[in-house]
């Protein structure tokens, strides 16, 4: 297993993502699908980071982006002040429960 290159600020990742990056085995090769949280819409410099990583930026303004980033890409966005938080997204699963799905429809 590889090394990631910059540090990591654990502080900014969720127990889903720090899992994952324990697992991975190249830390340069993108793998990871992750939900990025800004404190603020990005400015002209942060929206330019985030593009360099593939995030696509939409002429809205947000504060919540979806990205596949490496683990060195992930430890470099976690460095970031404007970075608030990073989430692994995770597959979800159709409703299969009978019973919820009439509970839930019944709402």
């Amino acid at each position: 297993m590889k090394k990631i290159k910059v540090s990591m600020d654990y502080r900014k990742i969720d127990a889903g993502l720090a899992t994952a990056l324990k697992d991975v085995k190249e830390p340069g090769k993108n793998a990871l699908v992750v939900f990025i949280h800004t404190e603020h819409p990005p400015n002209a410099t942060e929206t330019a980071f985030l593009e360099k990583l593939g995030v696509k930026i939409g002429p809205e303004e947000r504060k919540v982006f979806t990205a596949t980033l490496s683990a060195n890409e992930v430890a470099e966005l976690s460095d970031q002040s404007w970075v608030k938080y990073l989430k692994l997204s995770r597959k979800l699963r159709p409703l299969s429960n009978p019973a919820i799905i009439n509970f839930l429809l019944n709402i």
